[in-house]
């Protein structure tokens, strides 16, 4: 059994997403962006985590998947930082989550 530790990030309404496999936290303002929205949605790769309030960051993933989401750039990235008490979480580890081979 092969056992994998991932860290997860909270990306709004109890939504989480595997922080390693994020590639970009986006802000969606520009054309490029648009685009590349549009492109994900037509492609079947577009998952939408807003809940259908204003997309406010844009997550790509290393799957090629774009993640909607209603809260800021800056706060998704903060969350990757350790905050006070992560000492005593790391001593403990993240979760563990088997995967059969």
């Amino acid at each position: 059994m092969i056992v994998v530790a991932y860290h997860l990030v909270h990306v709004g309404f109890g939504n989480m997403v595997v922080a390693e496999r994020i590639v970009a936290i986006i802000n969606p303002s520009s054309a490029p962006i648009k685009r590349l929205k549009e492109e994900s949605r037509e492609n079947g790769l577009l998952i939408d985590a807003t809940q259908g309030r204003k997309t406010r960051a844009i997550l790509v993933m290393d799957s090629r998947h774009v993640i909607l989401s209603a809260i800021q750039p800056e706060t998704i990235s903060s969350r990757f930082e350790p905050q006070d008490g992560a000492e005593e979480r790391d001593e403990k580890g993240p979760p563990l989550y088997p995967l059969r081979a």
